[in-house]
Protein backbone atom coordinates (compact mmCIF):
# COMPACT_ATOMS: atom_id res chain seq x y z
CA UNK A 1 0.00 0.00 0.00
CA UNK A 2 1.72 3.16 -0.92
CA UNK A 3 1.78 6.46 1.07
CA UNK A 4 3.62 9.64 1.08
CA UNK A 5 7.15 7.81 2.27
CA UNK A 6 6.68 5.87 -2.01
CA UNK A 7 7.23 8.86 -3.37
CA UNK A 8 10.23 11.96 -3.35
CA UNK A 9 8.74 14.87 -2.59
CA UNK A 10 8.39 16.35 -6.24
CA UNK A 11 6.47 13.12 -6.76
CA UNK A 12 4.08 13.82 -3.78
CA UNK A 13 3.82 17.29 -4.64
CA UNK A 14 3.29 15.89 -8.32
CA UNK A 15 0.32 13.84 -6.57
CA UNK A 16 -1.30 16.61 -4.66
CA UNK A 17 -1.26 19.11 -7.55
CA UNK A 18 -3.23 16.08 -9.90
CA UNK A 19 -5.57 16.31 -7.21
CA UNK A 20 -6.54 19.94 -7.56
CA UNK A 21 -5.82 19.84 -11.35
CA UNK A 22 -8.63 17.21 -11.96
CA UNK A 23 -11.17 19.95 -11.12
CA UNK A 24 -9.28 22.59 -12.50
CA UNK A 25 -9.25 21.31 -16.19
CA UNK A 26 -12.91 20.80 -16.27
CA UNK A 27 -13.15 24.85 -14.68
CA UNK A 28 -11.08 26.09 -16.86
CA UNK A 29 -12.61 24.55 -20.13
CA UNK A 30 -15.51 26.93 -19.80
CA UNK A 31 -15.54 28.87 -17.06
CA UNK A 32 -19.31 29.45 -15.61
CA UNK A 33 -19.11 32.70 -13.66
CA UNK A 34 -18.81 33.21 -10.17
CA UNK A 35 -21.50 31.13 -8.70
CA UNK A 36 -20.47 28.12 -11.30
CA UNK A 37 -17.09 28.25 -10.36
CA UNK A 38 -17.50 27.96 -6.64
CA UNK A 39 -20.01 24.92 -7.35
CA UNK A 40 -17.37 23.89 -8.89
CA UNK A 41 -15.04 24.52 -6.45
CA UNK A 42 -17.10 22.89 -3.82
CA UNK A 43 -17.20 19.87 -5.92
CA UNK A 44 -13.65 19.28 -5.46
CA UNK A 45 -13.61 19.46 -2.34
CA UNK A 46 -16.50 17.63 -1.35
CA UNK A 47 -14.26 14.63 -3.39
CA UNK A 48 -12.15 14.94 -0.80
CA UNK A 49 -14.10 15.00 2.09
CA UNK A 50 -15.77 11.35 0.62
CA UNK A 51 -12.77 10.07 0.39
CA UNK A 52 -12.08 11.07 3.61
CA UNK A 53 -15.03 9.11 4.96
CA UNK A 54 -14.96 6.15 2.90
CA UNK A 55 -14.06 2.83 4.73
CA UNK A 56 -13.10 1.81 1.41
CA UNK A 57 -11.43 3.99 -0.19
CA UNK A 58 -8.07 2.86 -1.69
CA UNK A 59 -4.96 4.00 0.91
CA UNK A 60 -2.72 6.28 -1.68
CA UNK A 61 -6.21 8.16 -2.36
CA UNK A 62 -6.77 8.61 2.03
CA UNK A 63 -2.94 9.63 2.57
CA UNK A 64 -3.19 12.26 -0.18
CA UNK A 65 -6.49 13.58 2.01
CA UNK A 66 -4.68 13.20 5.27
CA UNK A 67 -2.16 15.29 3.41
CA UNK A 68 -4.84 18.32 2.61
CA UNK A 69 -6.04 18.57 5.96
CA UNK A 70 -2.50 19.41 7.13
CA UNK A 71 -1.28 23.44 6.26
CA UNK A 72 2.15 22.06 4.63
CA UNK A 73 0.35 19.92 2.69
CA UNK A 74 -2.44 22.72 1.28
CA UNK A 75 0.84 25.05 1.26
CA UNK A 76 2.88 22.38 -1.10
CA UNK A 77 -0.39 21.73 -3.87
CA UNK A 78 -1.11 25.56 -3.62
CA UNK A 79 2.56 26.73 -4.77
CA UNK A 80 2.97 24.25 -7.17
CA UNK A 81 -0.38 25.19 -8.98
CA UNK A 82 0.91 28.59 -8.82
CA UNK A 83 3.61 28.19 -10.52
CA UNK A 84 2.24 25.55 -13.42
CA UNK A 85 -0.75 27.67 -13.42
CA UNK A 86 1.12 31.67 -13.28
CA UNK A 87 0.17 33.04 -16.28
CA UNK A 88 -2.10 31.19 -18.07
CA UNK A 89 -4.92 31.56 -20.16
CA UNK A 90 -8.00 29.10 -19.64
CA UNK A 91 -6.78 27.02 -22.61
CA UNK A 92 -3.51 26.48 -21.47
CA UNK A 93 -4.53 26.12 -18.03
CA UNK A 94 -6.80 22.74 -19.14
CA UNK A 95 -3.44 21.63 -21.21
CA UNK A 96 -1.25 22.14 -18.25
CA UNK A 97 -3.75 20.39 -15.57
CA UNK A 98 -3.90 17.28 -18.31
CA UNK A 99 -0.62 16.95 -18.48
CA UNK A 100 -0.20 17.44 -14.79
CA UNK A 101 -2.50 14.18 -14.31
CA UNK A 102 -0.78 12.03 -17.17
CA UNK A 103 2.46 12.75 -14.99
CA UNK A 104 0.91 11.79 -11.91
CA UNK A 105 -0.45 8.83 -13.36
CA UNK A 106 2.75 7.75 -14.81
CA UNK A 107 4.57 8.07 -12.00
CA UNK A 108 1.85 6.04 -9.88
CA UNK A 109 2.05 3.43 -12.32
CA UNK A 110 5.87 3.40 -12.27
CA UNK A 111 5.97 3.58 -8.24
CA UNK A 112 2.66 2.17 -6.81
CA UNK A 113 1.10 0.09 -9.65
CA UNK A 114 -1.25 -1.47 -7.12
CA UNK A 115 -3.09 1.79 -7.05
CA UNK A 116 -2.78 3.38 -10.17
CA UNK A 117 -6.52 2.10 -10.87
CA UNK A 118 -8.34 3.09 -7.57
CA UNK A 119 -5.94 6.40 -8.37
CA UNK A 120 -6.77 7.48 -11.64
CA UNK A 121 -10.24 6.25 -11.52
CA UNK A 122 -10.84 8.97 -8.17
CA UNK A 123 -8.91 11.93 -10.18
CA UNK A 124 -11.43 10.96 -12.87
CA UNK A 125 -14.47 11.09 -10.45
CA UNK A 126 -12.98 14.40 -9.36
CA UNK A 127 -13.42 15.74 -12.65
CA UNK A 128 -17.46 14.58 -13.53
CA UNK A 129 -18.41 15.94 -10.11
CA UNK A 130 -16.54 19.59 -10.76
CA UNK A 131 -18.47 19.16 -14.85
CA UNK A 132 -21.45 18.24 -13.20
CA UNK A 133 -21.40 20.93 -10.33
CA UNK A 134 -22.52 23.78 -12.25
CA UNK A 135 -25.28 24.19 -15.52
CA UNK A 136 -23.84 25.69 -18.39
CA UNK A 137 -25.11 28.31 -20.93
CA UNK A 138 -27.82 29.26 -18.78
CA UNK A 139 -28.78 32.48 -17.46
CA UNK A 140 -29.61 33.16 -13.50
CA UNK A 141 -29.95 29.53 -13.21
CA UNK A 142 -32.79 28.91 -15.58
CA UNK A 143 -31.80 27.05 -19.13
CA UNK A 144 -28.39 25.73 -19.71
CA UNK A 145 -27.16 21.90 -20.07
CA UNK A 146 -25.70 19.97 -17.26
CA UNK A 147 -22.79 19.72 -18.72
CA UNK A 148 -21.24 21.48 -21.88
CA UNK A 149 -19.60 20.13 -24.84
CA UNK A 150 -16.55 21.61 -23.62
CA UNK A 151 -16.73 20.23 -20.83
CA UNK A 152 -17.47 16.62 -22.08
CA UNK A 153 -14.27 17.10 -24.22
CA UNK A 154 -12.13 18.35 -21.41
CA UNK A 155 -13.45 14.76 -19.56
CA UNK A 156 -12.20 12.68 -22.76
CA UNK A 157 -9.30 14.16 -22.92
CA UNK A 158 -8.82 13.61 -18.90
CA UNK A 159 -10.04 9.61 -19.77
CA UNK A 160 -7.35 9.43 -21.88
CA UNK A 161 -4.28 10.69 -19.82
CA UNK A 162 -5.68 8.62 -16.73
CA UNK A 163 -6.46 5.87 -19.24
CA UNK A 164 -9.63 5.33 -17.49
CA UNK A 165 -12.62 3.74 -19.40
Amino acid sequence: MADKSTFTPDEWTLLLESVMMAGIAVTAAEPSGLWGMLKEGLANSSALLQAKTDAAANPLVKALVADFETSQGRTTARDGLQTKLKGAKPEDMKARCIETLQQARTTVEAKAPGDAAAFTAWLYQISQRVAEAAKEGGFLGFGGVAVSDAEKATLSEISTALKVA
